[in-house]
């Protein structure tokens, strides 16, 4: 498996693969492919933290983070991770959580934000946002609404998460 920064050649079958990944998803909109697109217009893109993964010559999966504020502080939010289905639960979502978490790191952002399964993202460090000084939206249930540390020296966090536009938070 390679994984890689996704580049503009691979916008149509990643957004193939987005709406395959979601559409049997448990909780899901239908529209997260859309998202993805209109994202990467947007001012909280980052190229460098929107990866694909490739296994066998095919993309296999893809990860997201975007810019957010926490208060003032600048975090990012990971939405969406899709894998395609023939290829779940072999690892590669891991991966890109992984790889994203890293180069995030190194690019200096303290912590990231998820909206996901309390039963999956914990593995990867996730913890209720609320235990790291972040407000949860209204509507979204705490035990759903994570953060993660990125950095050691990371900054306390404290307020409230203002979303990328695009999110219609």
């Amino acid at each position: 498996m390679i994984i890689r920064k996704e580049t503009e050649k691979d916008y149509e079958e990643v957004y193939r693969l987005i709406k395959e990944a979601f559409a049997t998803a448990e909780h899901a909109d239908g529209n997260e492919q859309d998202l993805v697109a209109a994202l990467r217009k947007g001012e909280s893109f980052i190229p460098e933290l929107s990866l694909v993964a490739e296994k066998d010559g095919c993309l296999a999966g893809h990860i997201l983070f975007t810019r957010a504020l926490v208060g003032t502080d600048e975090v990012l939010v990971l939405a969406p991770l899709s894998v395609k289905p023939e290829y779940q639960r072999q690892g590669i979502g891991s991966a890109l959580i992984a790889e994203g978490h890293r180069i995030a790191g190194e690019m200096g952002f303290e912590y990231a934000l998820v909206l996901g399964s309390e039963l999956y993202y914990p593995r990867f460090g996730y913890v209720p946002a609320e235990q790291l000084g972040v407000e949860v939206p209204d509507g979204m249930p705490s035990a759903n609404f994570m953060a993660v540390r990125l950095r050691d020296d990371a900054r306390p966090l404290h307020g409230a998460v203002t979303y990328a536009e695009e999110f219609g938070i």
